[in-house]
């Protein structure tokens, strides 16, 4: 999977231009004094290794053909719902067949058959499925009042840049720039005895999830076979007498004096100052990062293609997972983002040209971490996320934007093999707000309420991070939010 193009949208959303209007400052502005109770909270004692992977779809994904119902009245629905877009038709593959362990009422589920990998992860008990989840302020809410204009929804719904923002803030009534992982590791940054790099790391550039009102993300170049992206002809051991790289003859001896000579300089500007200082600090903490990653082997018998856009950078969060201990981190989180998925045409072989580069990034992620350390694979999550699902009725070739999506899970300590939440009878009016647009029947909130907790925010502290959980789940309670996680 080559790197896709990136539009001029999605450069705006990836740089954070789309979200920075002026209720968007207000609610900053007002998320300090989030940021201060969260600093406040209590954090959990245990120092187990924990991390958390946020694999994103940008543009939506058809998770409806990711998902797609096999038994026989089900999936004669399906196909004439679906029509020209069903799968299973004379030129498609069969689906995959999932081994649903927990009570459908007889509905059988069976996948895309690009995913095998995905298959193996769920009938082997290390993969889950949340059905039909998406942004929601109302429980309650019915098809009537969408219809009718009443009723509380989230913001601009079918907006690529209002649903991604609310699917990483998980604030869909008010505009934010801070992100519901970023308030995670808000609270959670100080288990890590090293605070150099920072605990969320971005292989896909700026996102809204992993930013914080203290913490933000490290952001890794994926453009070259790099970890990061260093200054050219920038090395300090070659000014350093007592390194044997030492070289006062060498361009990069001359290079680097200039720019350390530059960065030790006091400036009366204070913009200028700040500047240099923050500039000072990106090199020092490209130069730990590469130290602790560049000293990872990752099993040779793992096969990540570097052609593989996606296995290119999940490569690079097992690099940097392996590195956790050298980093100082005993919490991190990922973000991986692959786009294309806005597929209002030529669906069936888009999907059927990119979730084969999907499902063999996923499962060399997987065997990678088992192979490094059985028990490291227990630490680790990966959740899937989109902004949207896609209309079940075509507009000729394609797909349109849509609400409710189904998502995966996975790793050790997923209670796999099941399926969390309602998977939508695909001709409930109750549901569909028009064009098989389903109305969720699971608020993120709860995908992500457990997620948290998995990682180790206490649940005194959860409607901190998760603002509106309230509406849906009582904090106070014994049981889990959703139950996916050991």
């Amino acid at each position: 999977m080559k790197k896709p193009h990136l539009s001029r949208r999605r450069f705006l959303h990836k740089t954070g231009c789309a979200a920075m209007s002026s209720v968007s400052m207000l609610n900053t502005m007002l998320n300090l004094k989030l940021a201060g109770s969260i600093a406040a909270a209590s954090a959990p004692a245990n120092s187990d290794y924990r991390a958390l992977v946020c694999l994103y779809f940008g543009g939506g994904i058809d998770s409806f053909n990711v998902l797609v119902p096999r038994s026989p009245a089900e999936f004669a629905t399906y196909s004439t719902v679906r029509a020209n877009l069903a799968l299973a038709q004379p030129k498609m593959p069969p689906l995959l067949p999932l081994t649903v362990k927990n009570d459908l009422g007889g509905l059988q589920l069976g996948l895309h058959p690009m995913l095998p990998g995905l298959q193996s992860l769920f009938n082997n008990g290390n993969a889950a499925f949340v059905a039909n989840v998406g942004t929601l302020l109302d429980p309650a809410v019915t098809v009537d009042q969408f219809n009718n204009g009443v009723g509380s929804f989230p913001l601009n719904l079918f907006s690529h840049s209002d649903q991604t923002e609310q699917w990483q803030t998980s604030t869909p009534d008010i505009h934010s720039v801070v992100g519901w992982g970023g308030r995670v590791a808000d609270a959670l940054y100080s288990l890590n005895s090293k605070q150099d790099v920072s605990m969320n790391i971005s292989l896909s550039g700026g996102n809204i999830w992993q930013s914080g009102e203290n913490i933000f993300a490290y952001s890794i170049g994926t453009d070259d076979n790099t970890p990061a992206t260093p200054l050219t002809d920038f090395d300090p051991t070659v000014i350093d007498p007592s390194n044997a790289n030492y070289n006062p003859g060498s361009v990069t001896y001359a290079r680097t004096m200039a720019v350390q000579r530059q960065l030790a300089l006091s400036y009366q500007h204070l913009l200028t100052q700040e500047f240099a200082n923050r500039r000072h600090s990106a090199i020092d903490t490209y130069q730990l990062y590469n130290a602790a990653t560049s000293a990872v082997t990752l099993p040779s018998s793992v096969n990540f293609d570097e052609s593989n856009y996606l296995a290119f950078q999940l490569k690079m969060v097992a690099e940097a997972i392996a590195a956790h201990a050298a980093l100082g981190h005993v919490r991190q989180t990922f973000y991986v983002e692959v786009d294309g998925w806005d597929m209002h045409s030529m669906l069936l072989s888009g999907m059927n040209a990119q979730l084969p580069a999907v499902d063999q990034a996923i499962t060399a992620f997987y065997n990678c971490l088992a192979q490094m350390n059985p028990s490291l694979v227990a630490n680790v999550t990966t959740f899937s996320a989109s902004e949207f699902a896609r209309t079940l009725t075509s507009n000729g070739d394609g797909t349109d934007h849509a609400w409710g999506s189904n998502q995966f899970v996975f790793g050790g300590a997923v209670n796999g093999g099941n399926i969390y939440g309602q998977y939508p009878n695909l001709t409930d009016v109750n549901l569909d707000v028009g064009r098989g647009r389903f109305i969720p029947t699971t608020p993120v909130d709860m995908y992500f309420a457990e997620l948290a907790l998995w990682l180790g925010v206490p649940k005194s502290s959860l409607s901190l991070v998760l603002p509106n959980i309230g509406r849906f789940y009582d904090t106070t309670s014994s049981s889990s939010p959703m139950g996916f996680l050991a």
